[in-house]
């Protein structure tokens, strides 16, 4: 059964499953902020998958880039998997816009998270209903 990393269960908020990943929200309304992990166990490295599943896992990267940018009228999107802090595999996709708080800068360690509102939170998750592929299993609400 997947595991999620507790640092990664404590700080986000689950939105639910692309084919491959878990998609969650950062609980840091100082930007859309979403995290893709993979569901497959003991993977920190993108080259520790199969190579289906790396393309995979780049396929449901891009395309929920792309549906961020257009649905959410991205100035920038910023995609990384570092994993400095949570080894497990995870890949970042961040809707950066020119008025965020640390634009132009990368977001990491520059604010004090602010946890989003269930009203904010609903909002977010409504928008995503709309821009997210059929095959997206949403995570009970």
């Amino acid at each position: 059964m997947f595991a999620l990393d507790p640092r990664l269960q404590n700080d986000t908020l689950p939105i639910g499953d692309f084919p491959l990943c878990r998609l969650l929200l950062s609980n840091d309304s100082n930007y859309l902020w979403l995290i893709l992990v993979p569901r497959i166990n003991g993977i920190s490295e993108v080259f520790e998958l199969d190579v289906a599943d790396q393309q995979q896992v780049w396929q449901e990267s891009t395309a929920l880039a792309q549906l961020l940018n257009d649905g959410f009228a991205a100035d920038k999107m910023n995609i990384g998997a570092l994993g400095n802090v949570v080894s497990q595999l995870h890949v970042h996709v961040i809707v950066r816009k020119r008025d965020d708080a640390a634009w132009p800068a990368p977001v990491w360690g520059k604010h004090p998270a602010q946890p989003y509102t269930e009203e904010q939170v609903e909002v977010i998750r409504a928008r995503l209903r709309e821009l997210l592929p059929p095959d997206f299993i949403f995570a009970q609400d």
